[in-house]
């Protein structure tokens, strides 16, 4: 059995949370690549709370920089954010103390208008 992705570990843990939320990406077999939603979206959800919509990007902790610049480096993520919708990057990793045993844990970074520098 292969090892739980990123998205599928923030899949779980928003709907863990309530939200109602789909895996967006989509495989190119031709490129054999991940395609994401407007090039930076792993995954919407929808918010039962405050009825917001928000798109995610999933990440490991150790690239959530890289993902961050290259949300910041695409006009639809703006144009995403302008109509009312959020941002948010997932990076996971494995955290705890010395001797103890990892547990797998996420950091949310939201991004937001002010990020953008255009």
């Amino acid at each position: 059995m292969g090892s739980i992705t990123p998205a599928q570990r923030s899949l779980r843990y928003l709907r863990d949370q309530k939200y109602t939320a789909q895996v967006v990406e989509r495989w190119n077999p031709y490129g054999r690549v991940r395609v994401d939603l407007f090039g930076f979206i792993d995954i919407v959800a929808i918010s039962h709370f405050d009825g917001k919509i928000f798109g995610v990007q999933t990440t490991s902790i150790g690239n959530t920089s890289t993902r961050i610049k290259k949300i910041l480096a695409i006009p639809e993520a703006k144009y995403w954010l302008q109509a009312g919708a959020k941002i948010y990057v997932h990076g996971w990793g494995k955290k705890g103390k010395t001797g103890k045993r990892k547990m797998w844990e996420v950091v949310v970074r939201e991004i937001t208008l002010s990020d953008f520098t255009i």
